[in-house]
């Protein structure tokens, strides 16, 4: 993805009765120096994002985007991020996507080592080519995440809902799918549930029932998926969070890898044992996806 806009926030307190932010706003090259060495997202991966769509300047789902921002800044007790003042970042950069699909990132960073304040940027980039995976679907691998599935409960520590910078690991899955000839991962516990992918949320279709993992298991709760689940529930399908075993990926009538840009990617192959792919459905979904979405 290429950067294409950048801005950094300058965090101001809680006051949702400003009517301008303009001057906690700076605009800055998207491919020049902004930041220092002692920072700290940088240094250890101390802070949070999140990735939000753009479609033809319109930002989607940015409510629900803040709110996992909030949710995972309080997990790492990191200041709350200011609603109002993060959507008038977002709609100032959206101003500069034009037509087409584009990527806003926002950042927040625990900021320089010892430190009195976080650091806080919004990126804006061109969104990868994605018509095939949406198309003709993602082969995918499952890889064992290394925990059980009630792990988040007993070591909230490991921060394994919160959207954090540090994602060595879910890169490292990718890079590993590839290497066995897929294109995205799947993760799984140790006693054989599925979480999610390293950057999308897994739905099944089982029938009439469309299935997600419990958020509970210490996956994020995806955006895009909600948003589609309400979706479903207006025409009338049935969805559940529920935890989901290995076989019922597997044995699931149709899947998809869900996220904010890739969107519905149906999930073509698991392990290398194909899977059919609901083009109609898929397309039907897509197009629900790419309509404006608060």
């Amino acid at each position: 993805m290429a950067l294409r806009f950048a801005l950094m926030i300058d965090p101001v307190a809680s006051d949702d009765r400003r009517e301008s932010f303009d001057d906690a706003f700076t605009v800055v090259d998207p491919l020049g120096p902004a930041l220092p060495l002692g920072e700290l997202s940088a240094q250890r991966g101390d802070g949070v994002f999140e990735s939000l769509g753009v479609v033809d300047g319109h930002a989607q789902e940015v409510g629900p985007h803040l709110d996992r921002l909030a949710h995972s800044a309080h997990l790492l007790d990191l200041p709350a991020p200011n609603a109002a003042q993060w959507r008038a970042a977002i709609a100032r950069v959206a101003a500069e996507a034009g037509p087409g699909e584009s990527v806003i990132k926002l950042i927040l960073s625990r900021g320089i080592e010892e430190g009195s304040s976080p650091t806080a940027w919004v990126t804006l980039a061109t969104a990868p080519e994605n018509t095939r995976a949406r198309t003709e679907g993602v082969r995918v691998v499952t890889l064992d995440r290394g925990y059980q599935l009630d792990v988040p409960g007993r070591a909230p520590w490991l921060l394994l809902g919160a959207k954090t910078l540090s994602y060595a690991v879910n890169m490292a899955a990718i890079r590993e799918a590839k290497r066995r000839g897929a294109d995205d991962a799947v993760f799984v516990t140790t006693d054989g549930y599925v979480l999610e992918a390293p950057t999308a949320s897994v739905i099944l279709r089982l029938g009439d029932r469309f299935v997600t993992p419990e958020p509970a298991a210490g996956i994020l709760h995806g955006t895009t998926q909600r948003s589609l689940f309400a979706h479903l529930a207006q025409r009338g399908f049935s969805t559940v969070y529920e935890p989901v075993l290995l076989s019922d990926l597997r044995t699931a009538d149709a899947a998809w890898l869900l996220s904010s840009v890739r969107l519905a990617a149906p999930i073509s192959a698991v392990d290398g044992v194909e899977k059919t792919v609901d083009r109609d459905l898929t397309d039907e979904l897509n197009a629900y996806l790419l309509s404006p979405r608060d």
